[in-house]
């Protein structure tokens, strides 16, 4: 047995890939636990789950809220100097107390916790990466000055909380890097680095609502998903309600369930259901094309199901993954802020009606089935655990 330890942001994208993995380690007959954030994690890896808290900024803060204007370069360094950064030096002490008691054999640092890595590297701790968005290993290209600047931030956190003569980068493990997509989305991945296994999404069921309607959708009709994710609640409603009139001059032949976590989105028509949270992955079971942000694991579990897209990114890592979905064919592109119900509805007439689309969507998804997904990457885990514990006993 090994004793694995999740190193994870207050991200629901973010945890959410770790909890099938760590499921596959269980049933190999491993020990997990998680450091973050309990009121994060807890909900989402279930009540016998090993959380040992961390802190984190506080994410009501007005300061972590960026202007819906910002956007490329600038989008980027305010992601590290407002939240990445100090997330980073709050989660520390958690990290190093867990590893105290818990004693993992790997730490599995997500991406964007980058104290996870600078501190097992710093204990001697050997550790992976979890690379919840394969845009993380291109976010700085054509950037250089970006680049630098998020290194020498990193550099003064190593000096920090980390070992001061060491020299990995926290986002990727020398080791180990867990990317969960396949070349058939993000494209030839030759330069990424040997250590990265592309191992597929990370599908698990989780915790949802248990009071939707299943019986609401008509047969007769199309369904699509529209959906923000977790995190664009406070840009969401023009464009939302730009969706739903897309979907409402189509209901002849249309229906959607929008997913609105703000609650201010009014149905104009008995076709097209808003919740405030759905349970994605059932009821992507039950759609024909989804229309969303191009958050990572949301595109990953529509391709997953092999349905095809129309993706508007807003910011981070969307503009990478939406250009990922339009070079595979899987799907199209359209203008968050400028997008009205006309330009949507033609781009769900395309996904759902051109048939190149969903062959696309098949093959992505027939990629991801191959890959292993969580029980690929827990081997993966299981593998290092044992090439380590081996290096441990070399005289």
């Amino acid at each position: 047995m090994s004793r694995f330890l999740f190193v994870v942001p207050p991200l629901v994208g973010h945890i959410n890939p770790t909890l099938g993995v760590a499921a596959q380690l269980v049933r190999r007959g491993h020990r997990v636990a998680w450091a973050g954030l309990p009121d994060v994690v807890a909900p989402l890896a279930g009540e016998r789950a090993e959380v040992f808290p961390c802190a984190a900024p506080p994410l009501d803060d007005p300061a972590l809220l960026r202007p819906s204007s910002l956007r490329g370069p600038a989008a980027l360094k305010f992601l590290w100097e407002r939240f990445l950064g100090p997330l980073a030096e709050a989660m520390a002490p958690g990290i190093r107390a867990a590893i105290a008691e818990f004693r993992p054999d790997v730490l599995v640092a997500d991406q964007q916790a980058v104290a996870g890595g600078l501190v097992a590297e710093r204990l001697g701790v050997p550790w992976a990466t979890s690379a919840t968005t394969s845009a993380g290993f291109t976010a700085f290209e054509g950037i250089p000055k970006v680049e630098a600047w998020v290194t020498g931030l990193i550099q003064d956190l190593r000096q920090r909380i980390g070992d001061p003569a060491g020299a990995a980068d926290p986002r990727l493990s020398p080791r180990l890097v867990l990317a969960f997509s396949t070349e058939a989305l993000v494209g030839p991945a030759g330069s990424f680095g040997d250590q990265v296994r592309f191992v597929g999404p990370s599908i698990a069921p989780r915790p949802a609502p248990g009071d939707f309607p299943w019986e609401w959708p008509d047969p007769g009709r199309a369904t699509v998903l529209i959906t923000l994710g977790t995190a664009n609640t406070e840009v969401g409603p023009r464009f939302l309600a730009e969706c739903a009139e897309a979907v409402r001059v189509r209901a002849d032949r249309l229906q959607a369930v929008v997913v609105d976590p703000s609650g201010t989105l009014r149905s104009p028509h008995d076709r097209i259901l808003v919740r405030t949270g759905v349970p994605q992955l059932a009821v992507l079971e039950r759609c024909d094309a989804v229309l969303c942000h191009a958050g990572h694991n949301t595109v990953c579990e529509a391709l997953w199901h092999g349905l095809p897209l129309v993706v508007a990114p807003i910011r981070d890592d969307q503009p990478t993954v939406a250009a990922q979905v339009a070079d595979a064919g899987a799907g199209l592109r359209v203008r968050f802020n400028r997008a009205t119900a006309e330009h949507l509805g033609a781009a769900l007439d395309a996904v759902l009606h051109e048939p190149a689309y969903r062959a696309a969507a098949e093959r992505v998804r027939a990629s991801f089935r191959a890959a292993g997904g969580a029980d690929a990457a827990a081997a993966h885990l299981a593998q290092l655990a044992v090439r380590t514990a081996a290096e441990r006993c070399r005289p």
